[in-house]
């Protein structure tokens, strides 16, 4: 018989998370702050992500993403040029990296979303960090999904 995920999903989203990230914006859009959450269910991992602060970009809708880097550091061109690539350890072409998540969207800048996914466990995603993008993923540029300018990040703790 097939068991409906929101019948069982509720006792796990009461309790802790597994993994967190706080999601704080670069020095140009310092008013980013949030969480992101990693909940272990069944054979993958609940993400709920709740933003406050994203800028108006025209359509408010986000690219979201796990990085490989392990840092929220960068240079005078990108503030997070450290977090590297997508988290993509089977080299799996866009979308299909182990990183890549579904877009946020936003309503007047906030955005609270949660999504199941099997492509990895919050343990594997802990350390690397989480990455909001200024424009929403195409799902199909190679190798990013021309998601634009990194504008805030968080570390997987």
């Amino acid at each position: 018989m097939y068991e409906m995920l929101s019948e069982s999903i509720y006792p796990v989203l009461a309790g802790q998370p597994e993994r967190y990230a706080r999601i704080k914006g670069g020095e140009k859009y310092p008013q980013i702050e949030g969480m992101v959450l990693f909940y272990r269910f069944r054979r993958g991992t609940v993400v709920v992500a709740d933003i406050a602060g994203l800028p108006d970009n025209g359509n408010g809708v986000y690219g979201f993403h796990i990085h490989e880097g392990k840092s929220c550091t960068g240079n005078a061109e990108d503030a997070f040029a450290d977090t590297g690539g997508h988290l993509n350890p089977y080299g799996e072409e866009h979308p299909l990296h182990m990183g890549d998540m579904p877009v946020l969207f936003a309503n007047n800048g906030t955005v609270w979303e949660a999504f199941y996914t099997e492509r990895f466990l919050p343990g594997e995603a802990a350390g690397h960090t989480v990455v909001i993008h200024d424009m929403p993923d195409d799902f199909k540029s190679q190798p990013s999904g021309a998601s634009g300018e990194k504008i805030a990040c968080g570390v997987i703790c």
